[in-house]
């Protein structure tokens, strides 16, 4: 590691010992990842949002209560007027109580829960998705760390190859070509090695993004389990799972309930309706008229009912209908197209796994391969069967297997992680973050008071081992959307 990279890490030194997760393990990535990231926490927020739909639209089925209270001080009276109080005051209370509503508010409540469950599908994805560029942010660094390994330790074999050719050709056992040649490849190399400072630098500062903490001294992850046999198997699973799709689904749910809100403005309305009232002019009412006494204090009492008929409208409820009704067409197309594409991405997933199974195997083979080849050269070169070009061939042609092997790791996991998010198995309780304890999305606020605050499970986190085991306490916790009662018309 250069001293770019040295510099960058001992800044960060004290941020990573403010907090009590350093990120050392993927299991702790992403535990810090899942309690602080601003797109999660954000999407959390939204989500508390959208549940308040539900109280929202089923408030327009209970009862409505009302009271108003005035003082007036009559400053100018009339001269023709029996009576002139000089001060009034006035209370006066109304109630209504639909009746019926045309299935107005019926609809909306199941539209609101509907939404509702989008939501939550909607965070299932964001979730997911966080987590699969965590491992994939993960693996980079892991990648280019030991990418940066390789050169380095190819750019001290170059170093030292280049003062052996020196000192053989000062003897006059090499031509200055071989010095010459060995002088090129150790530039290269020392290019290379900037280069893979630079993407290790980048690497760095997207786990920083992220993550929110520093990469420091990570270890290599788990296997992944619970991988498909077949893409038949992924499809089946993705279609069932996938958040996307299941987000789609409930989306055209909800716009075939708003048709049914819309067609309701036809449909009369029927509400019972009261009202009572207090007036009291604080014994200042009087009048002209002789022998009459003027109660000073008076209460009334309505009660009633208040239907109203839509005659006509300006033509605004067709107007709704119809754009409800491309609205409703419009979702069931994007659960179609949503669908689609979750077989396509499950389906190039598992392709990319399977590929990067043998990109693995043949490189392991390639890396055993040039190490032999390369020991082989060396020794042929000390005997004079073998020139200094064919020396720092071998060695290269091991970097490179050593690389691509390294690569083939790296996306071999990040492949096998994406095919478990696209199945719907790549969320906090498929992964067993927190022993249970997980954000769960009820209805209008979240389970766990204040912003996603689990606390880890410390018998688990602490040998920074993901168990990617699903967890039934935390799916049993998980709650139903809410029921729309007899009584919310």
């Amino acid at each position: 590691m250069n001293r770019r990279v040295a510099t960058w890490l001992v800044a960060m030194v004290p941020l990573a010992m403010a907090s009590a997760a350093h990120g050392e393990t993927l299991r702790q990535a992403l535990i810090h990842a899942y309690r602080t990231n601003p797109s999660l926490t954000g999407a959390r927020a939204g989500l508390r949002a959208t549940d308040e739909g539900v109280p929202i639209a089923k408030a327009a089925a209970r009862p409505t209560l009302s009271a108003t209270a005035d003082y007036q001080e009559f400053v100018v009276r009339s001269a023709n007027s029996f009576s002139a109080p000089l001060r009034a005051a006035n209370a006066n209370a109304n109630l209504s109580f639909p009746l019926y509503q045309g299935g107005r508010v019926k609809n909306a409540i199941r539209a609101a829960d509907a939404r509702v469950e989008s939501g939550r599908a909607n965070l299932r994805f964001t979730e997911a998705d966080l987590f699969t560029a965590i491992v994939s942010v993960y693996m980079d660094v892991l990648r280019d760390s030991a990418i940066v390994e390789f050169n380095q330790q190819n750019v001290a074999v170059l170093e030292t190859n280049l003062q052996a050719s020196q000192d053989r050709f000062e003897v006059g056992d090499l031509t200055r070509t071989d010095v010459a040649q060995s002088e090129a490849r150790l530039s290269v190399a020392r290019g290379q090695l900037e280069l893979a400072l630079a993407q290790l630098d980048a690497s760095l500062e997207n786990y920083l993004r992220f993550v929110g903490l520093p990469a420091r001294d990570l270890e290599q992850p788990p296997a992944l389990p619970g991988l498909p046999r077949s893409p038949v198997e992924a499809v089946s699973l993705a279609i069932e799972n996938n958040p996307q799709l299941i987000a789609a689904e409930a989306d055209a749910k909800a716009a075939r309930y708003d048709v049914r809100v819309a067609a309701a403005s036809r449909l009369p309305r029927l509400s019972a309706v009261a009202s009572g009232g207090y007036n009291n002019y604080l014994g200042t009412l009087t009048g002209n008229l002789p022998g009459r006494v003027f109660q000073q204090a008076q209460t009334t009492a309505t009660i009633g009912l208040s239907a109203t008929i839509p005659l006509y409208q300006g033509g605004l409820p067709a107007a709704e209908v119809r754009r409800a009704n491309a609205l409703e067409s419009q979702a069931l197309e994007q659960t179609i197209f949503v669908e689609r594409r979750v077989v396509a991405e499950v389906r190039a997933a598992y392709s990319r796994y399977q590929a990067t199974q043998v990109v693995i195997q043949s490189s392991q083979a390639a890396v055993a391969a040039n190490e032999l080849a390369v020991e082989g050269v060396r020794a042929e070169n000390s005997v004079g069967t073998r020139n200094v070009l064919d020396v720092l061939n071998a060695e290269q042609e091991l970097l490179n297997s050593r690389v691509q092997l390294v690569t083939a790791r790296r996306d071999a996991y990040v492949a096998g992680f994406t095919l478990l998010a696209a199945m719907g198995r790549a969320e906090a309780r498929d992964l067993n973050l927190f022993g249970g304890t997980l954000f769960e999305p009820g209805f209008s606020r979240p389970s766990v008071s204040g912003p996603m605050l689990m606390e880890m499970n410390s018998s688990s986190a602490s040998d920074g081992r993901i168990e990617f085991v699903p967890t039934p306490a935390a799916r049993d916790a998980e709650q139903g959307p809410p029921t729309v009662g007899a009584d919310e018309r």
